[in-house]
């Protein structure tokens, strides 16, 4: 925490390598945000640019952000949502519910290396089942690991929301692996 600290501080003084590093370290996760909502590889990088654009523009106030995980997914689900409105001329907010291909990315972890090709592919079909707003409550949670609160804030969901998307996902996801 203290190296993320003293990171944020050179970044704040305009330093490029720094600011390289934070990109290094944030890009992957953000990626996989934008493209689960918009599907699309170009799309998807194009928004990830943006955000870190957005964050180098406000580089001197990032030493005031409580949680930066939260804040730079909630850049990066504002910035999706207003290039899926450029894209498809929407002049209105675009809920949550229309997001209805919201595709949950493909991410290895040390624990697939545990688990036979065939279990991913039964984890990965049980949670392309799940309702799409379902499907992103619980991408947040569980991939990106933010905590319900700044789900809550970021959706505009109250707390009792959120929590019931990632319990509903987490029980239907047992029910089929169950039963795969």
């Amino acid at each position: 925490m203290e190296d993320l600290a003293r990171e944020l501080l050179l970044i704040a003084q305009g330093n490029e390598l720094a600011f390289n590093e934070f990109m290094n370290r944030y890009m992957e996760g953000l990626y996989y945000h934008a493209f689960g909502i918009l599907s699309n590889k170009e799309m998807a990088e194009e928004v990830v640019s943006d955000v870190f654009l957005e964050v180098w523009r406000t580089r001197k106030t990032l030493t005031d952000i409580e949680n930066l995980r939260a804040w730079l997914n909630t850049i990066c689900y504002r910035k999706a949502i207003s290039y899926l409105r450029k894209e498809k001329k929407y002049g209105k907010e675009i809920p949550v519910d229309e997001l209805t291909n919201f595709s949950f990315p493909v991410t290895e972890t040390p624990v697939d290396g545990m688990i036979n090709h065939e279990e991913m592919d039964q984890l990965h079909c049980a949670i392309e089942s799940l309702p799409p707003r379902c499907k992103y409550v619980f991408f947040l949670a569980k991939i990106e690991q933010l905590p319900y609160a700044q789900i809550a804030q970021i959706l505009d969901l109250s707390l009792a929301t959120v929590n019931y998307h990632v319990r509903t996902a987490t029980n239907a996801l047992k029910k089929k692996l169950r039963h795969g």
